[in-house]
């Protein structure tokens, strides 16, 4: 049986809490909704509100963790507040990339918990091949 060794992945120690924020903000379904809304312009946070059927309040909270995650950026006009995507390349190539991975790793999301609690967080530096 062959050994593979499991490379780094070319991020800086000190970019990994980062990331982890921008991974676990994406990782709530109607966060997602909210970042593929936005993929068709900027909206305010009450035209998200009737687009996605949830309270002012959820929102808001969405918007305020996408935003502190820097995936928003925001633009005032009169009262109103508009939102867009501060990165839409990025994120659009993110989205793809991890939709691809979902759809053609084996079922990677169904196994994600399962590799945690076999691991429990350790780092794999060899993986069978």
């Amino acid at each position: 049986m062959a050994i593979k060794t499991v490379h780094e992945p070319d991020v800086e120690p000190e970019d990994l809490s980062r990331l982890a924020t921008v991974f676990k903000c994406l990782g709530d379904p109607h966060r997602l909704v909210i970042v593929n809304h936005l993929f068709r312009g900027e909206h305010r946070v009450t035209d998200l509100v009737a687009h996605l059927g949830l309270a002012q309040s959820t929102v808001s909270s969405h918007v305020a963790s996408l935003r502190d995650a820097g995936l928003l950026a925001s633009h005032t006009h009169g009262r109103a507040t508009y939102y867009t995507l501060a990165h839409p390349g990025y994120i659009r190539n993110l989205v793809r990339l991890t939709a691809a991975l979902v759809r053609d790793g084996d079922n990677c999301a169904g196994q994600c918990g399962e590799f945690d609690n076999d691991h429990n967080g350790r780092d794999m530096e060899q993986e069978e091949h």
